[in-house]
């Protein structure tokens, strides 16, 4: 007869192929992150400032063509000076985009009507100038 080993149970566990698909998911969530827009795509002016706080605001953009949204929804600007009105009481912090070539006129229109309706509190959003070597 021939003498055979005793072959006992392999209970290690291989990582190999776990290790393999998580450097696939890695790599599409890399990939995949900063394709996700959210927002108004505004063409903002650069200017040198902070980051805003993460705090609860409320933000109004105009874009290109003088659209305005009010928190990522479209309003007229009759709607705008009512709902602005609604939450002038709470003193809310209001933060402004608006679009790089949009005529001045509308957006000091924009800023006229959010400080009628009471609120003090304005913030002008840009994007961050790169900085000078």
């Amino acid at each position: 007869m021939r003498n055979f080993k005793q072959r006992t149970a392999l209970s290690e566990i291989n990582v190999i192929p776990l290790v393999d698909v998580m450097l696939v998911l890695l790599i599409a969530f890399m990939i995949a992150v900063p394709l996700i827009h959210h927002g108004i795509d505004v063409d903002l002016p650069k200017a040198r400032g902070g980051d805003m706080p993460p705090e609860e605001r409320v933000t109004i953009a105009v874009k290109k063509g003088g659209n305005i949204y009010m928190n990522d929804n479209p309003v007229s600007m009759k709607e705008l000076t009512k709902r602005l009105s609604v939450i002038s009481e709470l003193n809310p912090t209001v933060f402004l985009k608006a679009d790089r070539s949009i005529q001045y006129g509308v957006v000091v229109g924009v800023i006229g009507e959010i400080k009628a309706v009471g609120i003090e509190r304005l913030g002008l959003v840009t994007e961050p100038k790169a900085a000078l070597p």
